[in-house]
C-alpha cells in the first residue's frame, strides 16, 4: 500500500482519462446505463492501464492540476472524434427520412436525449450491433490504451496548433462524405421516383400524386433498404476504419508527432 501511494497521481491521471473518453464514446456513453457503472467500469479499466505500464513519479502541485484539465480535454476529443464518426450513420439516415417524409417524425436518442431521425436511429442500431459482433467496441478500448504511447502522462497538448483544428475539420469533412455515400442508393432512387411522379402529374392531371406519392416512396425506399443492406453494413465497416485512423491521426497530432 505504501509503494501505491507515490504513485497515486499518476493513476488519478488514468482514472480522468479513461472516464472522460466514457463520456463521448459510443456505446459506452449511453444515459440508460447508470453513472455509477460507467465510474466503476472507469476506474477498473484504469487500474488494469495502471497496471500494465510504467507510470512516472508526480507531485500534487499547480501543475499537476493542470495535468487533470489536459487529461480530460484528451479523453473527450479522442471519444468525440470516434462519436463524430459513427455520426454519419444517422446523418444519412436524415438525408433519407427527408426524401421518405418520415421527417416529421423523430425517436429519442437513447445517447444523446435528443431528437433522432427514425431511419437514422435505425441504421445506427445495426451499426452498434454490428460494432459488437466485430469487437470494435474492443479495438476503442485499445485505442485510449495506446494513447499513451502517443501522449504520456507528463506530456503537454499543443491545443493551440492550427494542424490540430484543421484535422477536426478534416474529420467533420469526411463525416459528411460517409453519410452520402451511404444514403445516396436511396436518396437517388427517390429523386427518380419523384421524377417520375412529376411526368405522371403532368400526363393525367386526374391523378392525385400528392395521395399516391408517399405511400409509393416509402414502399419503393424499403425495397431499395432491404436490397442495398449489404452495401451499407460494408459503408459502415469502412466508417469503422475511417473512426480507427482518425484517433490514432488525432493521437498523432496531441503528442506532437
Amino acid at each position: 500500500m505504501l509503494d501505491f501511494l507515490p504513485a497515486f497521481p499518476a493513476f488519478l491521471l488514468i482514472f480522468m482519462r479513461v472516464t472522460s473518453f466514457f463520456l463521448m464514446m459510443p456505446l459506452f456513453s449511453y444515459r440508460s446505463i447508470p453513472a455509477s457503472h460507467k465510474i466503476g467500469l472507469g476506474f477498473f479499466l484504469a487500474w488494469i492501464m495502471f497496471l500494465g505500464m510504467e507510470v512516472p513519479s508526480l507531485e500534487i502541485s499547480g501543475t499537476y492540476f493542470l495535468l487533470i484539465i489536459k487529461e480530460a480535454l484528451v479523453g473527450l476529443m479522442i471519444g468525440f472524434i470516434a462519436y463524430l464518426m459513427l455520426s454519419a450513420i444517422q446523418i444519412a439516415g436524415g438525408f433519407i427520412d427527408f426524401q421518405m417524409g418520415f421527417a416529421i417524425a423523430n425517436v429519442i436518442d437513447p445517447q444523446t436525449g435528443a431528437q433522432s431521425p427514425l431511419m437514422g436511429q435505425y441504421l445506427y442500431t445495426i451499426a452498434l450491433f454490428f460494432l459488437l459482433t466485430v469487437n470494435g467496441h474492443h479495438l476503442m478500448l485499445d485505442g485510449i490504451f495506446y494513447s499513451y504511447r502517443f501522449i504520456p502522462l507528463e506530456h503537454w497538448i499543443p491545443f493551440g496548433d492550427e494542424n490540430m483544428a484543421e484535422y477536426i475539420i478534416r474529420a467533420l469533412n469526411t463525416m459528411f462524405i460517409i453519410a452520402f455515400q451511404m444514403s445516396i442508393p436511396v436518396v437517388g432512387s427517390l429523386f427518380l421516383v419523384d421524377v417520375a411522379l412529376g411526368v405522371v402529374a403532368r400526363t393525367v392531371p386526374q391523378l392525385n400524386v400528392f395521395v399516391v406519392g408517399l405511400p409509393l416512396k416509402i414502399g419503393v425506399s424499403f425495397i431499395i433498404l432491404i436490397a442495398v443492406m449489404s452495401v451499407l453494413l460494408f459503408a459502415v465497416s469502412q466508417a469503422y476504419e475511417t473512426m480507427l485512423g482518425t484517433m490514432r491521426g488525432l493521437m498523432d497530432l496531441m503528442g506532437g508527432s
